[in-house]
């Protein structure tokens, strides 16, 4: 059964860890999987653009004015641009995708998706039953059946850069996992 998890306090994929990759990923996450879904370079360009835009409409009325309006409009999109970055992770024998988490030993079959199954399973092929952590800027992402019978959710849908690895960190962890 799915249920939310509280917020972490140090996430291992936080860009600001030194340990942390160039995408995100954390190299010696717990059974070798933490993602942060950050945007790409254009994501973070329209949010430099934002701030500005805003300093720029206030440019007639005081420059001042608007070069602090510009560098908190800034602030204010870069953290809520970090704020609405989701993880994918697996902690504690569970597999967190943004606020939601599921034991790993109530996952069933994972199922790497590219560009074109990411399509299908978000199409024709999606249950509107099924969980979905997708970001548009990541092309590639997971299908990870949910085997728990009392849990309506019958899939989870989510996005990532490395398929293969969460697939293999997954399968690890429900090796090494046993429910309660």
């Amino acid at each position: 059964m799915s249920d939310q998890p509280s917020s972490p306090a140090a996430a291992p994929g936080d860009p600001t860890d030194p340990a942390a990759t160039a995408d995100g990923s954390a190299p010696d996450a717990p059974h070798g999987f933490d993602e942060r879904l950050w945007p790409g370079p254009l994501g973070w360009a329209l949010t430099a653009l934002f701030g500005l835009v805003l300093g720029v409409i206030l440019v007639p009325v005081s420059v001042p004015l608007a070069t602090a309006v510009a560098v908190v409009g800034l602030a204010g999109a870069l953290t809520a641009m970090a704020s609405a970055t989701p993880r994918v992770a697996l902690v504690d024998g569970h597999l967190l995708a943004g606020r939601a988490r599921i034991p790993v030993g109530l996952l069933g079959e994972v199922a790497p998706l590219d560009r074109a199954g990411v399509r299908t399973a978000m199409g024709p092929g999606l249950d509107a039953r099924a969980y979905v952590c997708l970001r548009a800027w990541i092309p590639s992402g997971v299908r990870i059946e949910v085997i728990d019978p009392q849990d309506p959710t019958p899939y989870w849908i989510v996005s990532t850069r490395h398929p293969e690895r969460l697939r293999s960190a997954l399968r690890a962890a429900q090796t090494t996992t046993s429910l309660p």
